[in-house]
């Protein structure tokens, strides 16, 4: 198999590492990352990512659910696997047989995770402010509950700043209040004769923005990725973040278009003169979001060109007339760069009206992943 036959992603090696390094330097020296993996890394391709961290002295990796765990461990992960989401009762016996820790939402939950029957290792959520996942702050008696059950070896205790990416006035102040609530906890735990557990509650904001913060773990998500950059904290401080995902495919065909003529599904473009027309060979059913039908873009020998008619499922097509010696099999870059042109997902994203997350957790599963 070529894997770079028809459509394909290529995670820059250099570029993940130097963001780590990056994000590293903003931490607390006591401080240890813990990249969010989920969502096949952000669509970047969670093996591939793993691997490349876990060599650079990663320990720690946090997922959505225990399938991504399972994929990891076969894949030969033996780093620290937390699942923030739901996991299943039924699944509870490859949290065991995987070595995975589980995280707690809530009281009722624990008591299932207890009464498992077997010893399982988890995070307890608490809930600071952002009412997703967690037992309330002020519930201490709940709090202490869980960690009082049987079968459950608790390893963490978590929170999630939710406006940490926002500083004007009252959005700061939300957010020294979810740090403050979460000491507390905390504080309760320990007084109450609770002291060996990890703790975290940044992700990628809440580093950049509250570097200050001395906890064991941070989640760092998008930001890892390149996919914010430019990043500035409170303090003024810069974070020269690289992208690491680009996406790109081949073109299939050159054809003629007359004035006049529609082109694509539905016929929803009509050429306003004679053009040159590209197909490439990337569809919606690869993650490109059918939106960018008639307003999207991709590079084609460090020009760009637009993407023109309706998207297809696995095709598209460009106007290529002012672009010289375009032929089939040259790439067409839909995020990432040729020479002096890019796309970001930050662009694609602000096109879509939607956050990078979104444009690059939803790259699709047949494109291949290849580490450059």
């Amino acid at each position: 198999m070529y894997p770079k036959g028809r459509a394909w992603i290529e995670i820059n090696r250099k570029a993940l590492l130097h963001d780590l390094s990056e994000l590293r330097s903003v931490l607390h020296e006591q401080t240890e990352p813990m990249p969010a993996i989920k969502a096949n890394a952000y669509g970047h391709g969670a093996i591939e990512v793993e691997s490349i961290l876990r060599e650079a002295g990663v320990r720690a990796f946090c997922v959505a659910s225990v399938d991504e765990a399972v994929e990891l461990r076969r894949a030969g992960s033996d780093a620290e696997l937390l699942v923030l989401g739901y996991t299943h009762p039924l699944q509870f016996d490859e949290l065991f047989e995987y070595d995975i820790t589980q995280a707690v939402v809530d009281l009722e939950y624990a008591r299932e995770l207890s009464a498992y029957g077997r010893e399982l290792k988890v995070h307890v959520a608490v809930d600071t402010g952002m009412h997703r996942i967690g037992e309330r702050w002020e519930d201490m008696d709940r709090i202490l509950s869980i960690f009082r059950l049987p079968g459950l070896l608790v390893k963490g205790v978590f929170s999630h700043l939710c406006v940490a990416d926002e500083l004007c006035e009252d959005k700061k102040r939300f957010t020294e209040y979810q740090i403050s609530s979460f000491k507390k906890v905390i504080d309760g735990l320990h007084e109450n004769g609770f002291r060996d557990f990890c703790t975290h509650l940044q992700a990628s904001h809440g580093v950049l923005n509250h570097s200050e913060l001395c906890f064991d773990f941070a989640r760092l998500g998008i930001a890892l990725y390149g996919a914010d950059r430019g990043m500035v904290g409170e303090s003024g401080k810069r974070l020269d973040l690289w992208p690491v995902l680009s996406l790109k495919a081949r073109v299939v065909s050159i054809r003629d278009i007359h004035k006049g003529e529609g082109i694509g599904y539905g016929l929803t473009y009509t050429a306003d003169r004679d053009m040159r027309l590209a197909t490439v060979s990337i569809g919606y059913a690869d993650g490109l979001d059918r939106a960018l039908s008639n307003r999207g873009s991709a590079l084609i020998n460090s020009r760009r060109v637009k993407i023109i008619g309706r998207l297809c499922m696995d095709q598209l097509m460009v106007d290529v007339s002012g672009v010289a010696d375009v032929k089939p099999g040259d790439e067409a870059v839909f995020i990432g760069r040729s020479k002096d042109e890019e796309i970001s997902a930050i662009e694609v994203a602000e096109l879509l009206g939607t956050i990078p997350h979104e444009v690059l957790s939803g790259l699709g599963a047949r494109l291949q992943r290849i580490v450059v």
